[in-house]
């Protein structure tokens, strides 16, 4: 693997953890397994992550045809992926968790489903749009098997490294406080907003190219 591949798939690595934000969502996922014995929670903890390993290789593997399907470009796609980013961006940044990926209807589901690991956790709250545009416009960007299977190698390893956070959420969670939790909270969102500028400059350039 050359350098520019593995700094190809360290910025998507660097991305997802930007766009998924598992720090911020660890005390959701603390107060939804509060009522578990410790075995339920390291389930429900594996659940979610497989899930949104599951979710985002389809969106890598599937993106492309939805994209021609709708006779949609790549560029066009990435600025509106862009705008999508810039706009969770701001709600990260303005401290306003998981209120960007879920609306009303989605948390009153919640309370009735016993597998929370699937629904809210892996979605809307981790694999959100942000997440799955990302994974998309990197799987339209490279194309090619090797970068493919990098890039799903990245999903996995990002997965396995959430899992593991989960896994150590409440100490996590009670070490940080609600207040170190906001702070980086609006750090990720300030590199996921610096994420979308990309997305959108990369993508304007060729749409109206008289502006490079």
């Amino acid at each position: 693997m050359s350098p520019v591949e593995t700094a190809i798939f360290l910025q998507f690595f660097l991305g997802l953890v930007a766009a998924v934000n598992p720090v911020g969502v660890m005390p959701v996922f603390v107060s939804l397994t509060t009522h578990m014995s410790e075995e339920e929670k390291n389930k429900t903890a594996l659940t979610a992550n497989f899930a949104v390993a599951v979710i985002l290789v389809i969106s890598l593997l599937g993106g492309q045809m939805l994209l021609d399907m709708f006779s949609i470009s790549l560029d066009s796609f990435r600025v509106a992926g862009g705008l999508l980013l810039l706009s969770i961006a701001f709600s990260m940044m303005s401290g306003k968790l998981g209120e960007d990926k879920q609306n009303k209807q989605e948390k009153s589901e919640y309370v009735s489903r016993e597998q929370i690991g699937v629904v809210p956790l892996a979605m809307p709250l981790m694999a959100g749009p942000g997440a799955i545009s990302s994974t998309i416009v990197y799987g339209s960007k490279y194309p090619t098997t090797l970068d493919t299977l990098g890039i799903i190698m990245t999903i996995s390893a990002f997965c396995f490294c959430t899992w593991l956070l989960f896994r150590s959420a409440p100490y996590i969670v009670k070490f940080c406080g609600q207040t170190g939790i906001n702070v980086i909270t609006r750090i990720m969102g300030l590199i996921l907003g610096a994420l979308g500028i990309q997305f959108i400059v990369e993508g304007l350039k060729q749409l109206l190219p008289g502006l490079a």
